[in-house]
């Protein structure tokens, strides 16, 4: 139980200290031991999947055309596209999972985080989103500390 980090991508900067900001970029599963990398197929259905934009058109100006789709998609949450996220770490902001696992990691890392439901949202999961008690895979960018 806890939080296990498998680095994909050594990283050359300095580790995080609780209290400081952080920049990352991540994109978290449901952890799903009946896939080889643990990371789910689909987001549950028994979950409302918000629109995504998806290119459709490209204007003659190269200006994209988006349109709305509720297809499912792997994740249940990311920040890929969506921009950076921007946290202090250590002090209780976020799950235990990432406050543990991301002042592990070294700025330019790349590294999956595994994370038992008791560091990530536990018994209450996250509504609409998180099921009680599940586990979560995250893919983490440790981008920049200050």
């Amino acid at each position: 139980m806890g939080v296990t980090k498998t680095v994909l991508q050594e990283g050359s900067g300095p580790q995080p200290t609780p209290g400081q900001t952080v920049t990352i970029e991540y994109t978290g599963w449901l952890k799903d031991t009946s896939k080889p990398d643990n990371k789910g197929d689909n987001y549950p259905a028994i979950h409302p999947v918000p629109a995504l934009p998806t290119i459709t058109t490209m204007t003659a100006s190269h200006d994209l055309q988006f349109k709305e789709t509720t297809a499912p998609r792997p994740w249940f949450d990311s920040s890929v596209g969506r921009g950076d996220f921007v946290t202090r770490i250590g002090v209780g902001q976020v799950i235990k999972g990432w406050d543990e696992g991301v002042t592990q990691m070294k700025v330019g890392e790349k590294a999956t985080l595994d994370i038992s439901s008791d560091y990530g949202y536990g018994a209450r999961g996250f509504t609409g989103h998180i099921p009680p008690n599940a586990d979560l895979i995250f893919d983490v960018h440790l981008k920049k500390t200050q």
